[in-house]
C-alpha cells in the first residue's frame, strides 16, 4: 500500500536551519523561487524548468522532495511515498536530495515540450526559403536537441557508459528529415545518447533495440562489427520507455528487422 507522510510526521513549520539547507540545495539544481511554506512542504519554483517541488524533512532524518512534473514522475520508481506532487522520494542526507534534485531538473528541462519551445524560440526569425537557410534551423534544433539528451541521459551513453562528451551523439530513432514535425523531431524520446561506434551502426541499420533494450544485430553486420560492438557480451540500452519504444518500432520496420 502506497506510505502516506502525514504532517504529524514532519517538522512542521521546518526549523530555520531546515529551511536554510533546503532552500540551498534547491536554487543549487535551479529552483531558486521560495513559493511558502504549508503542512511542513517548502515549495520551490524554477525561472527555466517547469512545475514547482516540494521538500520537507522527517522527524526519522529523512528528506522528502515531492515533484509536481508528472513527466519527471514517470521517469522515477514509485517509492509509495505520497506527498503534495506526483511523485515523492526519499533521501537520507542532503547529498542525496542534491543527486535527486539534480535529476529532477535535467528531466524537467528536457522532456516535451521544453525542447520544442526553445527551438521555436530560437528559430522564430529565421529564414526557410532556401535549403541554405533550412540547414541552418536544422542545425540550431539539432543543437537543442542534443542538449536535451544530454541532460536525459545524465550525459552517459547508457550502453557503454562513455561520458566524453566528444564521444556522444545525439541519435534520433526517426530520423530528422522522416520527422512529420518539429515537436517529433525535438522529442527527448525520439533519441538515445549514444558512443559514436554505436551511433553510426543505429543509424546505418545495423543495429536497433528490443521494447527491453537488448540490441539486435542485422544480418548485414559484419563479423568485426559484431565484435567491436561487443555484442557477445550482451549489452542492454537500459532506460528504454513505451514512448522510446513507440519510436523504435517505425526504425526495426524501416531497417526490416523481424526479432
Amino acid at each position: 500500500m502506497p506510505q502516506t507522510i502525514s504532517n504529524d510526521g514532519l517538522e512542521n513549520p521546518p526549523l530555520f536551519s531546515t529551511q536554510t539547507e533546503a532552500t540551498k540545495v534547491a536554487a543549487d539544481n535551479g529552483y531558486r523561487l521560495i513559493r511558502g511554506i504549508e503542512g511542513g512542504w517548502i515549495r520551490f519554483g524554477s525561472t527555466t524548468a517547469p512545475c514547482d517541488i516540494f521538500i520537507a524533512y522527517t522527524f526519522t532524518g529523512d528528506w522528502l522532495l515531492s515533484i509536481e512534473h508528472s513527466g519527471v514522475a514517470r521517469e522515477l520508481p514509485d517509492t509509495g511515498l505520497r506527498g503534495p506532487g506526483a511523485r515523492t522520494i526519499a533521501a537520507r542526507s542532503l547529498y542525496e536530495l542534491h543527486q535527486a534534485l539534480d535529476r529532477t531538473y535535467r528531466l524537467s528541462i528536457s522532456l516535451p515540450t521544453v525542447p520544442l519551445v526553445a527551438f521555436e524560440h530560437e528559430t522564430a526569425d529565421l529564414p526557410r526559403a532556401t535549403e541554405a537557410e533550412r540547414l541552418v534551423v536544422m542545425r540550431v534544433g539539432q543543437e537543442i536537441f542534443r542538449k536535451a539528451l544530454m541532460d536525459y541521459w545524465d550525459g552517459t551513453c547508457p550502453l557503454t557508459g562513455i561520458t566524453d562528451p566528444a564521444l556522444l551523439r545525439a541519435s534520433h530513432i526517426v530520423p530528422w528529415a522522416e520527422c512529420e514535425t518539429d515537436s517529433l523531431r525535438l522529442d527527448v524520446y525520439n533519441g538515445f545518447l549514444l558512443s559514436s561506434l554505436w551511433d553510426s551502426a543505429f543509424d546505418a541499420g545495423l543495429i536497433t533495440f528490443s521494447a527491453e533494450g537488448v540490441p539486435i544485430a542485422s544480418t548485414k553486420l559484419s563479423v568485426s562489427g559484431f565484435r567491436a560492438l561487443r555484442l557477445d557480451e550482451s549489452p542492454v540500452l537500459t532506460g528504454i520507455t513505451d514512448a522510446h519504444d513507440l519510436m523504435l518500432k517505425r526504425h526495426r520496420t524501416k531497417h526490416h528487422f523481424t526479432a
